[in-house]
């Protein structure tokens, strides 16, 4: 996309179809095999590590994440195994969440482990990658942790839940789905069962924030 001058692409109306957004999923993992939830939790795999944003100057070490795999829905109307990275100590909790999702028939896009390729990648401004760990500094800033550097925040189908500060959206394509209004599949609204399954662990929800929007988002302190 043509860049700003503070560096997010422009901001540009939603194209017809990535209104009603309802992609397939890529699978990156094996399908499971049965029709309910399952979990596994497990220390970070070395070729999981090699293809993930962590490096040694990560605010957290290997031995303090987990790498997750989790059954979900997808908006083709299949299930799927997903993947991500969380810190040890909320692992279990966030494994729970999920099979709260499951349970509640939310469908999630594509859930896997970002990567160095996701962090450096251009502006497209359709991106709806779900996940966890990522060894970034926060949105909008040069300096400081995101909580996603930590394993300690999610994020859940960005575009039908984007980011907006000011005149910034991202996606940059995703400007439909500021419509809170919309009941479109895959959209987070308070009171929603993705909401209130996060509440349940004590996380905080992006979209209750005052100064910006951030639907996508959930976090263990709010930030």
């Amino acid at each position: 996309m043509p860049l700003r001058d503070d560096g997010y692409g422009e901001i540009l109306p939603t194209p017809p179809e990535l209104q009603q957004r309802r992609f397939e999923t890529v699978d990156h993992l094996p399908p499971p095999e049965g029709d309910g939830y399952v979990s596994t939790i497990e220390p970070v795999p070395a070729d999981v590590v090699a293809r993930s944003t962590w490096r040694e100057e990560c605010p957290v070490g290997l031995d303090d994440l987990r790498y997750l795999t989790v059954v979900h829905h997808g908006f083709d109307e299949r299930l799927h195994t997903g993947e991500l990275i969380v810190h040890a100590s909320v692992a279990e909790d966030i494994a729970w969440v999920f099979g709260r999702l499951f349970d509640a028939g939310f469908p999630i896009e594509q859930l896997r482990v970002t990567t160095m390729e996701d962090l450096d990648a251009p502006p497209t401004g359709d991106g709806n990658g779900s996940g966890a760990f990522g060894c970034r500094p926060v949105t909008g800033r040069s300096a400081g942790w995101s909580q996603h550097a930590y394993g300690l925040a999610i994020d859940l189908n960005p575009f039908h839940n984007p980011y907006r500060k000011g005149d910034v959206v991202i996606p940059e394509l995703a400007s439909y789905y500021l419509d809170r209004s919309l009941d479109e599949p895959g959209m987070i609204g308070p009171g929603s069962p993705v909401v209130e399954a996060f509440a349940a662990i004590g996380w905080k929800w992006g979209g209750n924030w005052t100064s910006m929007d951030d639907w996508m988002h959930f976090s263990q302190n709010g930030h």
